[in-house]
């Protein structure tokens, strides 16, 4: 069962830290706020974001026992998986059209 809420709780916040880049102007949520953020910066805040929720599942696989060794088809699958999870960020920012 705690495996589960793990498994949940690691999903959750890798959606929401794959949106955050484009939900918001300020770089990292703690920068100056930008009047607008180039797409360059907003996918180097995914890739730190990508291994900030890796480095949270890591701990979090260290905590229920062994950690299993991964080649580079996890970081391969895991990226993309997050790169589709900012995909409704993405959308939101660059192809919704809202009225100025």
């Amino acid at each position: 069962m705690i495996a589960a809420w793990q498994m949940g709780f690691l999903m959750a916040l890798a959606l929401l830290a794959a949106n955050l880049p484009f939900a918001n102007q300020r770089i990292l949520l703690v920068g100056p706020l930008r009047s607008t953020k180039s797409l360059a910066i907003r996918l180097a805040e995914l890739v730190l974001l990508y291994f900030g929720v890796g480095a949270v599942g890591l701990a979090l696989e260290n905590h229920g026992g062994q950690i299993a060794p991964q080649g580079w088809e996890f970081y391969a699958i895991t990226g993309t998986l997050f790169v589709t999870l900012a995909f409704p960020g993405f959308v939101y920012r660059y192809l919704m059209h809202r009225p100025h």
